[in-house]
């Protein structure tokens, strides 16, 4: 039997290969073997490790969270829908069809979609640069996404929303937007004159 150069193989596959006798289990998505536990949503070994993220971090360094926060599979545990993720509707109507098949098919996943939908590249509204909505920062007004590079200035410099030659200036807010206001720089005078 030959192997497909391109299928990945995961590590409890690898320690099964191994050892097929071995009842030791191991992350499923690491391959570390101590503190483990199941996920609630597919019932796959993995990491007990959720306390080690901290919060407003943004970082990917627990195996637990990331399959619960970043994949289809997790998600469609979290909002209680029936069935597989893999065929669910609800699961797919709720994201862009980039982010669909990022969370379906991450390093996060045990099981992977076997064949995601196509889909067009994001671009930034502003300067055209690729951003991969599932790796990339960016922000989002509308359908329209700015890179980071972009993102504060290119959601208040909207087409036709600004005139004048000075960046800045004059920024008309949309229709029904808040008012913006900037702190004055008024008080008392400065004695140096």
């Amino acid at each position: 039997m030959t192997r497909s150069k391109n299928k990945k193989v995961s590590p409890s596959t690898r320690l099964a290969a191994a050892d097929p006798h071995s009842t030791k289990h191991v992350c499923g998505l690491c391959g570390k073997a101590d503190r483990l536990t199941r996920t609630e949503c597919c019932g796959n070994w993995i990491c007990d490790d959720e306390d080690e993220y901290v919060l407003f971090s943004h970082a990917r360094n627990s195996c637990y969270r990331n399959h619960r926060r970043y994949t289809l599979c997790g998600y469609h545990r979290a909002e209680e829908h029936t069935g597989s993720w893999k065929s669910c509707s609800a699961c797919r109507e709720e994201f862009e069809t980039e982010l669909y098949v990022h969370f379906a098919t991450n390093e996060y996943n045990f099981e992977k979609l076997e064949n995601p939908p196509a889909f067009e590249p994001t671009r930034c509204a502003a300067c055209g640069t690729t951003i991969n909505l599932g790796e990339d920062g960016y922000s989002q007004l509308g359908k329209d996404h700015w890179c980071e590079g972009c993102g504060p200035r290119g959601i208040h410099r909207l087409p036709g929303q600004y005139s004048g030659s000075e960046p800045n200036s004059h920024v008309q807010q949309p229709a029904g937007a808040p008012s913006v206001r900037r702190p004055s720089r008024g008080g008392k005078k400065s004695r140096r004159g």
